[in-house]
């Protein structure tokens, strides 16, 4: 097993450098929708935009955002990845999807960005196509000082309400 600082930040327990970098870099391509799924999370992690866009769907490039992509992967703090589940993308598919859970802190605070990825194999290599969001929205929850009014509506400070 690779040293920690190793690991690749898809959470295959193998290192970058024999997991997710060959595809990034051009070296091989992705076998399975997962395989890619996991790829273009690691290059979430690295900033590799390039390989993001290159993985998307020729179809489905349109109105893509290279520079809200950019600055959104480069301004978070990527936490890690849960495969949920995969449906078809095998080596033998020419369709997929994988359902997944991608953590970061970024912005206003931690997220969970829960989606199933939907994945087409086009002349032997896969592709991103879509997503949707899964299961409920994650809910953000404003911090509450000890002095601040209970939100209960009681009347009383947080500390000496429901925070007691």
């Amino acid at each position: 097993m690779a040293k920690k600082a190793e690991l690749c930040p898809c959470g295959s327990q193998v290192s970058y450098k024999s997991c997710c970098e060959p595809l990034i870099i051009g070296k091989s391509f992705a076998e399975t929708a997962e395989q890619l799924m996991r790829s273009r999370y690691s290059a979430y992690t690295k900033g590799a935009m390039t390989y993001l866009y290159e993985t998307t769907h020729p179809s489905h490039r349109a109105g893509y955002d290279h520079d809200g992509t950019k600055e959104w992967a480069e301004n978070s703090d990527w936490q890690g990845l849960e495969i949920i589940s995969t449906k078809d993308g095998s080596p033998d598919d020419s369709i997929g999807e994988v359902e997944f859970k991608a953590s970061y802190v970024g912005g206003d605070g931690e997220h969970v960005h829960h989606e199933i990825g939907r994945f087409r194999k086009a002349d032997g290599k896969w592709y991103f196509t879509d997503g949707r969001m899964a299961g409920q929205m994650p809910l953000h929850v404003e911090k509450i000082g000890r002095n601040d009014p209970c939100r209960c509506g009681s009347g009383k400070k947080f500390k000496k309400c429901c925070g007691a």
